[in-house]
């Protein structure tokens, strides 16, 4: 969002080697998420009526393959310097969840021809951001790694309410039951298949919801920085 062009294979391979790197006991890479309030200065998107349920997301990465297989095969050969795991964005289907892993299969198979290295059983999660994946739960569950659900987007779909409307941001409410139902309906699901549920929405990093999403068995909590500390020390205590 940043760069003046599409990152190539090599630029974000330098990028997400770096990661891994620094970071060698896990980074989730999340491909490409654009498009809704995310847009890039260097391609038009065609003007939406309704941006956030259009063209973004697993939706662009799925109609532009040479753009995709450039960034996973960037992200495969990155996970032979530490533990990467690939998250894809905004799913509704299983349909779209094999057809992204498929495009992974064929990046591992161009990698083996040209003998570079790469993780053989690299971890393939998705976001669970949307009203299809939280109802289609069980089904991802059995063909995903890891969930990690996306509040954020998980709230405005849920409620149909606009994250970014000011008249009605009062109505934006990750506390309301609906919400939180979905996000135990995920939790179970996922440990059901004995898989881990991660949350990187905003509100693993509220310590209000903190206990709560503890006693729902969340088991990776992602936040800014600047909660870290608080929340950790929360979590430590109530465990």
């Amino acid at each position: 969002m940043e760069n003046t062009h599409f990152p190539t294979e090599e630029e974000q391979f330098r990028v997400y080697k770096e990661a891994a790197q620094l970071c060698p006991k896990e980074v989730t890479i999340r491909t490409l998420d654009i498009g809704g309030d995310k847009t890039l200065p260097y391609y038009e998107f065609e003007e939406e009526e309704n941006p956030f349920l259009g063209w973004r997301a697993i939706r662009i990465s799925l109609d532009m393959p040479e753009m995709f297989q450039e960034q996973l095969r960037a992200i495969l050969r990155a996970s032979a310097f530490g533990h990467v795991r690939i998250m894809f964005p905004m799913l509704i289907s299983l349909e779209e969840l094999r057809a992204a892993k498929a495009v992974v299969e064929q990046c591992k198979e161009q990698l083996r021809k040209e003998q570079i290295p790469f993780d053989e059983e690299i971890e393939i999660g998705m976001m669970m951001e949307t009203p299809a994946s939280v109802i289609l739960a069980d089904e991802f569950a059995k063909e995903a790694d890891f969930f990690s659900i996306g509040t954020n987007d998980l709230t405005q779909y849920i409620l149909a309410v606009d994250r970014g409307n000011k008249k009605i941001a009062s109505r934006y409410d990750a506390f309301h039951p609906a919400v939180q139902k979905a996000i135990e309906t995920i939790i179970q699901a996922g440990h059901r298949q004995n898989i881990k549920v991660g949350m990187c929405g905003e509100l693993a990093g509220d310590v209000k919801a903190v206990p709560k999403l503890l006693e729902m068995g969340l088991d990776e909590f992602s936040m800014s920085a600047g909660n870290l500390d608080y929340v950790r020390s929360i979590i430590v205590g109530e465990r």
